[in-house]
Parts: C-alpha cells; structure tokens; sequence
C-alpha cells in the first residue's frame, strides 16, 4: 500500500508560506523563463544545498549535483551521461556566465577513495569514483603515504576541484567561452563545520577565504 512521506506535510508549509509571499517572482519565472547567471556543480551530499549555503533565490542557480562534485571530461561517444547535457545546457541554451565547481570538507566521496569499495554493490560508483583518484595520488605524493589521514582528506577534497576545472576546460563550448572571456570559473570549497567557503585563486594556486577579496 502507498504511504505518504511526511516530506510531502512539508510541501503544504512551503505552497502556504514561502510560494505565497513570492508568488509573483516564482510566476514571472514561469513566464519568462529561467536565466541564471551561474552553474553551480556540487556534491549530492545532503548536507550541502547549493542555494542556502550562498542565500540564492529560486532562478539564481543552474544546479548539477552528484557523488563527489565530479566532472567527467569530455567524451561524447560514451554512454549516457547526465553531468555533460547538464553542462552543455547550462553553457550553450542558458549561457550562463559563470561556472561553480563547489567541493566541501569531510566528503563522502573523497573518503571513499581510500578505502575498498565491494564491486558488486557499488558497481557504478566505483567507476564514477575514478574521477577522483588523480587529486589522491596527488595528495599521497605530497604530503606522502604516512600523513595523517585527515590531513590527505583535506588536501584530495581541494585538489579534487581544481581536477575538476580541468575536466570541465575540456567541453569545447567552455573552453571557447572562457577564451573569449564571457565565461569565468571559479572553484570553491565549503566547511562543513564553520559554513564557510572558500576560493581557490589560480595565480597563487591556494584556497583563500573570500575575505580576502574585499580587501
């Protein structure tokens, strides 16, 4: 028999209070249509929601989650693959004019790349996982094999989005885009513990807080 999730009471709330007070915006995006200015690319992980952790509103974001805040280069013979039409549409029919690649501390995904993963019940994440296991050995090389655990955590999850950057540079409508300079990349980290992010700066090649911007 069918049994109602209690997520749906919360669906009640929502039509009855935050749909109601900004009912006007959320039709006129109906009837207009949706023009976000970026592409955020994050982790499915529940605990890191894209338009609360930067205050966005309905239509602000073009939103690609999944495990580990991954980017498959590009490869248009392989199989169906949900990241790359997200990417393509977000870039050529939105032309959006910023891309967000959004890693975050203590990463489900990056963890797992140091441990055995069972074949047979994870199948397709071992694969997607590979995606990964550049920033690990990175990592390992740097910082070496006996480094505390954490440590190597920390540092996979933040070269895991730089790897990322460079896989998405290999979709020729980005790389055209950011050529021209109508299209800019950004690489982001979010702490899970203080709610920050931080930025990673290409020219000094560290992750900065974003502080230091305004100064």
């Amino acid at each position: 028999m069918f049994k109602k999730s209690v997520l749906l009471d919360g669906n009640d709330m929502f039509k009855n209070s935050y749909f109601k007070e900004n009912e006007k915006a959320l039709l006129d995006l109906v009837k207009n249509g949706q023009s976000p200015k970026a592409l955020f690319i994050g982790c499915a992980d529940s605990r890191v929601i894209p338009s609360l952790i930067v205050n966005a509103d309905p239509g602000d974001l073009f939103v690609i989650r999944n495990v580990g805040n991954f980017v498959a280069p590009y490869k248009p013979d392989d199989d169906f693959h949900a990241t790359a039409s997200g990417i393509e549409y977000a870039v050529v029919a939105l032309n959006v004019s910023q891309i967000i690649v959004c890693g975050h501390t203590h990463c489900g995904a990056i963890a797992s790349l140091y441990e055995d993963i069972d074949k047979f019940d994870f199948i397709h994440t071992k694969k997607w996982l590979s995606l990964g296991e550049k920033a690990k050995n990175l990592a390992v090389n740097t910082l070496g094999e006996t480094a505390p655990k954490e440590e190597l955590l920390r540092l996979s999850e933040k070269l895991s989005v730089i790897s990322q950057i460079e896989n998405l540079l290999t979709y020729p409508q980005v790389r055209l885009k950011v050529d021209a300079g109508v299209l800019d990349i950004h690489g982001w980290m979010y702490d899970l513990l203080t709610g920050e992010i931080e930025y990673y700066d290409p020219q000094e090649k560290l992750f900065k807080s974003y502080k230091t911007l305004e100064s």
